[in-house]
């Protein structure tokens, strides 16, 4: 039986070092200008994030890295914002240093994107690129979740509705990215670009991002 699996639960544990409860990839605007306030709302906000918003490029870049392409610094031009390269850069760095017990890559001090640090370890330890993808997906829309249960507030049934309606799409996306290239990059998600902006200058905050 192989070890990936468990490698996988590991590093998406809530309990892996990232800091990941701290960043709500915009979330945190868009609850405040009344643009999620509810399940429906906060299912099609996750949703067009992972279809065509930042968790569309991260699935790719995850996987050029897999391939062992060297897209860090592609990955970093594509942040939208201040607060984007935030949050994908102090979660990498973060990932990287957590991921010391698993030796065989070689982490410099330049800035990584967190999907960019996870297919760099998943393909150093043999874990199946579609596997990576697909824990890495589930977890950053797990984490948009509980952002939005503490925000809106939406109780503990609900968030965990929500992330049960969102595997049909969790599953796709992971799919599509599967056969997208450095050509694909990019997205329309121009709502949550704009609130990931606008939570730079918000007056009252809980989150990094």
């Amino acid at each position: 039986m192989s070890n990936a699996l468990l490698r996988l639960l590991t590093w998406f544990s809530p309990a892996f070092p990232i800091g990941g409860f701290a960043y709500s990839n915009g979330l945190e605007w868009a609850v405040e200008a009344g643009d999620v306030t509810n399940e429906a709302t906060l299912l099609a906000w996750v949703e067009d994030s992972l279809r065509a918003g930042p968790l569309w490029s991260d699935a790719i870049l995850l996987r050029l890295a897999h391939q062992g392409e060297d897209v860090s610094e592609l990955g970093m031009a594509l942040c939208a914002s201040f607060e984007r390269r935030l949050e994908t850069s102090a979660q990498g760095a973060a990932f990287a240093l957590a991921a010391q017990p698993w030796p065989g890559v070689t982490w410099d001090d330049a800035p990584i994107p967190y999907a960019v640090a996870v297919g760099k370890l998943a393909a150093a330890h043999d874990v199946a690129a579609d596997d990576a993808t697909l824990a890495f997906l589930h977890a950053a829309a797990a984490n948009m979740v509980s952002a939005a249960i503490r925000l809106i507030p939406l109780g503990q049934a609900a968030g965990l509705r929500v992330q049960a309606a969102l595997e049909p799409t969790i599953l796709k996306t992971a799919a599509r990215s599967a056969s997208a290239g450095a050509d694909d990059l990019g997205g329309a998600a121009f709502a949550s670009d704009i609130a990931a902006m606008r939570h730079e200058t918000q007056y009252t905050r809980l989150f990094r991002t």
